[in-house]
């Protein structure tokens, strides 16, 4: 399968360079000349199969240029094995909505579904071309715990984490901070979630820097991330399948999650609808509904994860909506980083609506939901999946509902105390890293002082 750039696509890549490039060197994003479709016949074959022969199935052909099949399927294997679900994900019923819980893996957040098959993908790539490579990640919380996880004490490597200073939870930052390894390295920015991803953007960007360091990044960008994260949709719309139609509602902020989702109905699964639910940071939300795409000042929440006003992925479907043309999608992210924002034609909006609706909850109303479900199912939902939750009631949808949980309540005890008065616990193989010592360091935001820190730690 070939590649090729949302701003640019004359210009063709391999997989392997999609992967470890991340961004395109003209600022744009990878996507497939063409996505692969399915037929009826295929999805029913496909529903057969367990999670992970799904995903080696639906992976190997957005990499094939990269591992052979068995070589994938080890990788697969292996990958999956460090989950407390033995098909990684479980699905569980609330009333009559489902609820797909992504958090079984090592940093109980639905990134390390994606994030343990690329440590395992550098790991196969660095050994194949004999290299060394540095990741650079920003993280609002969870997906700074998954790449580390996925990639400390792997050699040839190491990992920059870049998280907004005092804007994660307590135990967000454990899980990322505890780490002893020493190919990880912790970075807090005097600045919120889109600082450090503008500066980890900047850096990409400065090509003598980024090719001085061999310099790669996982965020939620990263291709390889948005078709490990496809399988999921795939496998739960077989186990709920019946005649009715079917609808995910999903905890969003950068967009990626929810792309992942249309990337399966791009590719012949018969999904109704999706709800991008976002929090009071809801830039999604504005551009879905009334087509205002515009960046406002980013407010501190519960929800961590989706204090965010610039949702990367979102270039994507721009991409798609203005017909794959590369020039116009330019033009447009253009003026967004010029003017910080975009009024989408009412056409477009009416073509987004076609599989796109959307909600946004207020702090009250979050800690109202987490409330409401505890009381009546006896079920702590964290912040995030209850923003999924409660975007039900705003938007009117027949058929089988499902929210997508992201990550384990335990991460925010903070919020569920709030809410309900109780601190849910870590699994017990987690629990010591509240007592261990932390290890990060703390620079303004600043991109010459991120670079040499960088530079100094190689």
């Amino acid at each position: 399968m070939k590649y090729i750039s949302t701003r640019n696509n004359s210009k063709e890549y391999s997989f392997e360079q999609v992967f470890i490039k991340g961004l395109a060197d003209d600022g744009g994003l990878f996507v497939p000349k063409e996505v692969k479709k399915y037929s009826t016949k295929k999805i029913h074959a496909l529903s057969k199969l367990s999670y992970q022969n799904l995903a080696k199935e639906i992976i190997y052909p957005f990499i094939g240029d990269f591992m052979t099949v068995n070589e994938l399927s080890d990788i697969v294997d292996k990958s999956y094995s460090v989950f407390r679900k033995d098909n990684v994900i479980d699905l569980i019923k609330l009333g009559d909505t489902f609820i797909l819980e992504l958090f079984h893996g090592p940093t109980l957040a639905f990134k390390d579904i994606a994030m343990q098959l690329l440590g395992n993908f550098y790991e196969h790539y660095l050994k194949k071309n004999n290299k060394d490579i540095n990741v650079v990640v920003a993280t609002s919380g969870d997906t700074g715990a998954a790449a580390i996880d996925a990639i400390k004490g792997k050699k040839n490597m190491n990992i920059f984490v870049l998280h907004p200073h005092e804007k994660v939870s307590l135990v967000q930052r454990k899980l990322m901070s505890t780490v002893k390894e020493k190919n990880v390295f912790n970075i807090a920015i005097e600045g919120n979630f889109d600082d450090c991803q503008n500066l980890v953007k900047s850096m990409f960007a400065d090509k003598e820097f980024s090719n001085s360091i061999n310099m790669s990044g996982v965020n939620s960008i990263n291709w390889a991330r948005i078709i490990a994260q496809t399988v999921y949709y795939f496998y739960t719309y077989f186990q709920v399948h019946d005649k009715s139609p079917i609808n995910f509602s999903v905890p969003t902020g950068n967009f990626g999650d929810v792309y992942a989702g249309y990337l399966s109905k791009k590719m012949g699964l018969p999904i109704n609808k999706f709800i991008v639910a976002t929090n009071k940071n809801d830039i999604l939300h504005r551009a879905i509904s009334n087509g205002n795409y515009e960046a406002e000042s980013v407010s501190q929440t519960n929800t961590p994860s989706m204090d965010i006003q610039i949702a990367s992925n979102f270039e994507r479907l721009i991409y798609d909506l203005n017909n794959c043309d590369d020039n116009e999608t330019k033009k447009i992210m253009h003026g967004i980083k010029e003017n910080g924002k975009y009024t989408i034609p009412r056409d477009k909006i009416a073509k987004i609506n076609k599989d796109f609706l959307s909600a946004s909850m207020s702090e009250k109303e979050i800690l109202d939901t987490i409330k409401e479900v505890q009381a009546k199912y006896d079920t702590i939902l964290d912040p995030h999946t209850a923003i999924g939750f409660g975007s039900l009631d705003k938007v009117n949808l027949e058929g089988n509902n499902i929210v997508l949980a992201t990550a384990h309540p335990c991460k925010f005890p903070e919020a569920i105390d709030k809410s309900i008065g109780i601190k849910p616990d870590l699994p017990g193989e987690l629990r010591y890293i509240m007592d261990e010592k932390e290890n990060y360091d703390i620079i303004s935001n600043n991109l010459s002082k991120t670079q040499q820190y960088i530079k100094e730690k190689i």
